[in-house]
C-alpha cells in the first residue's frame, strides 16, 4: 500500500527530499545574481530558505519566496504549511 503523499511521513521531510526542489528553481535565483539555500526543514511542513547574493537586499525577495518559491515547493511537495526566509 502506497503513502498517501499529502500526508507524508517524516522521512520525505528530509533535505534529500527537498534540495533536489529548490535546485529546480535555483537557476532563476542564479540568472538574477542571487541564490537561495536551505536552513532547515521542521516537522510541522515549514522550510527556511535563505536568499544570497542579489537576493539577499532585494525587495521583491518576498514576493518571489511567497508568490514563487513557496508555491513550486507546494506543488512539488504537498506536505510543505510554508516557507519562511531566514537572515
Amino acid at each position: 500500500m502506497s503513502e498517501d503523499p499529502t500526508s507524508a511521513g517524516s522521512q520525505d521531510r528530509t533535505p534529500e527530499v527537498v534540495q533536489p526542489v529548490i535546485d529546480e528553481i535555483r537557476p532563476y535565483l542564479q540568472g538574477d545574481g542571487g541564490d537561495c539555500e536551505l536552513i532547515d526543514i521542521t516537522d510541522d511542513g515549514t522550510i527556511h530558505l535563505r536568499f544570497v547574493g542579489a537576493c539577499g537586499g532585494c525587495p521583491s525577495s518576498t514576493a518571489t519566496l511567497k508568490h514563487g518559491i513557496e508555491n513550486y515547493l507546494k506543488e512539488k511537495l504537498p506536505w510543505v504549511r510554508e516557507v519562511v526566509q531566514v537572515f
